[in-house]
């Protein structure tokens, strides 16, 4: 019994680590073909909630001024706060989005 404890503590443990690393290294961001209204929607109500300043006018992820760049901000905004990556909307990328000045969170 002590050896299966063990065997699935240590089994929990991999999986966290496994699943931290991860995220390290995967971004969300709006999918192509993803509704104009549901991505405002998603926008208004995170830079309600959250500090969207980079994608103000004059901020370092504002250009260029596209909903899509916008909302995929939004995206990976939340997803690093919560881990989740909005299915509706959203899809992981193992790629860097962030370009420029413009760094993703």
């Amino acid at each position: 019994m002590a050896n299966s404890s063990l065997f699935f503590l240590g089994f929990l443990v991999c999986i966290f680590v496994c699943s931290t690393c991860e995220a390290q290294g995967t971004w969300c961001v709006a999918q192509g073909q993803a509704p104009d209204d549901k991505l405002q929607a998603f926008l208004d109500s995170t830079c309600g909630q959250n500090d969207c300043s980079a994608i103000k006018p004059g901020g370092s992820c504002y250009d260029p001024n596209t909903l899509h760049n916008h909302a995929s901000y939004a995206l990976d905004l939340v997803f690093r706060n919560t881990g989740d990556c909005n299915a509706n909307i959203g899809t992981p990328a193992v790629t860097d989005p962030s370009f420029g000045n413009c760094h993703y969170p």
